[in-house]
């Protein structure tokens, strides 16, 4: 890679990462007292970072927000539970979220039996987290089918990213 093409990655990166805002999720979720579990926030990274073990972006890329099924099963593979066990104590930490488990399914099938499949994943993630003490009320699950591929083509590497289920965080003050 030569330097010039070295020095444009570095500088999109820079310009990508000056545009987000930490805040974006509302009440504060990246504001002042986010950090580590002391509080002081030495440790835990920039407010709002994938480093930020207490931010929406730490869930996503070092957690883990997806989990992949197997062809024409809702059966949670012993990858999708390691996911999902730290999913559930992320969860269990950061109680002020809730979560939408969306479930999915691949392009070969009708569109209502893939909805159903996309139904009985969400479910099966719903149950899985419950199972390891998320609260139910803090769970909600929707199918989408096969109408919302992120891989599209014929063939089984785009398959077999498709057949999945996605934890969707949303912000939320639950109050008792």
């Amino acid at each position: 890679m030569t330097l010039f093409k070295k020095a444009a990655v570095l500088l999109l990166v820079l310009a990508t990462a000056a545009c987000t805002n930490p805040d974006r999720f509302g009440g504060g979720a990246g504001g002042a007292g986010a950090g580590g579990a002391d509080g002081t926030g030495i440790g835990a990274g920039v407010a709002g970072s994938a480093s930020d073990p207490t931010s929406p972006l730490f869930f996503n890329q070092t957690i883990g927000d997806r989990v992949l099924f197997v062809v024409d099963t809702s059966t949670i593979t012993p990858t999708g539970q390691a996911i999902l066990d730290g999913q559930a104590q992320w969860l269990l930490t950061n109680a002020d979220y809730r979560a939408i488990v969306e479930g999915h399914a691949d392009e070969q099938g009708t569109r209502e039996y893939n909805l159903a499949l996309g139904q009985r994943r969400a479910n099966a993630v719903r149950e899985y987290l419950v199972s390891r003490g998320v609260p139910s009320g803090r769970l909600q699950v929707t199918s989408f089918g096969k109408e919302r591929p992120i891989a599209v083509c014929s063939d089984e590497s785009c398959y077999a990213q498709n057949r999945r289920a996605v934890t969707v965080l949303s912000f939320s003050a639950i109050t008792s």
